[in-house]
């Protein structure tokens, strides 16, 4: 399969993988091969984060070799890993390469052994950073949900996504009064994940996005082989099965979601 450049503002609607860490090393043996397939089956971009400053360059490496889009942050499950000049470095990466977006960042009260007040002082910081530079910010949220919402409120976040949505109806219905968008993906196609399943039929479809956490997150078709961008072609079926709406619709809502909340130059 051909690989091709994405193209920095895709002329039409098109599927968008908004979380994908196309930059690990699962990928390593056949990348190319991976963001080409991506691109058969019809997606036409892909959001690459990074999760701490040693990842910074290979994230720029998926811009320069496939165009994604990219976003630096300094995520909650690296927190041995942050060092107490890594805001500073992020803030430099953040001036001088220009990112889509602010993240991966936010809050993991799931795993034990993370301090949980280093975790909420540097999520905070972030979230300055996100404001002080006018970017979204992308989430990651684990049984820290209100904890979360409040930080966006008090920092006057009003744009981003709550990446791998898991939480309850009153939890959602808040970040879109917060102006985030909801990122809906594997978990949502195990047929016992109900109230995902229940969430990302009934709340409002310009408050969704899609998204595979690749090479994470596994869908329930393909359990045993690391999750794969190609997998959001499927993610946009369901999505429009469980909402009973077509294709297109899905499409064409979530894309242009995604292009919203993003606001960056050469898109709006």
């Amino acid at each position: 399969m051909k690989t091709a450049a994405f193209a920095h503002c895709p002329p039409t609607p098109t599927l968008v993988d908004t979380h994908c860490h196309l930059d690990a090393p699962e990928f390593d043996a056949d990348r190319d091969e991976v963001v080409a397939e991506a691109q058969a089956l019809g997606l036409g971009q892909i959001l690459v984060p990074a999760v701490d400053v040693s990842r910074f360059e290979s994230v720029l490496e998926q811009r320069r070799r496939y165009g994604c889009w990219i976003a630096f942050g300094l995520h909650p499950l690296y927190l041995s890993s942050h060092l107490d000049d890594h805001l500073a470095v992020l803030e430099q990466a953040l001036t001088r390469h220009a990112p889509v977006a602010l993240g991966e960042i936010g809050l993991d009260f799931h795993v034990t052994g993370l301090d949980p007040a280093r975790q909420q002082a540097l999520f905070i910081e972030q979230l300055k950073l996100a404001r002080r530079y006018d970017l979204p910010v992308l989430l990651h949220v684990r049984r820290a949900q209100d904890k979360v919402l409040r930080f966006l409120r008090e920092q006057r976040i009003e744009r981003g996504i709550a990446h791998a949505f898991n939480g309850s109806e009153q939890q959602a219905r808040a970040y879109i009064r917060q102006g985030m968008l909801l990122g809906f993906g594997g978990s949502m196609t195990y047929d016992g994940s109900l109230r995902i399943r229940r969430l990302a039929a009934s709340l409002p479809l310009d408050s969704i996005v899609l998204e595979t956490d690749a090479p994470d997150i596994r869908p329930a078709w393909a359990q045993q082989t690391p999750n794969r961008p190609a997998q959001l072609a499927r993610y946009a079926q369901l999505l429009a099965a469980l909402r009973g709406v077509s294709h297109d619709i899905v499409t064409k809502t979530v894309f242009n979601n995604i292009i919203n909340t993003l606001k960056f130059s050469g898109i709006l």
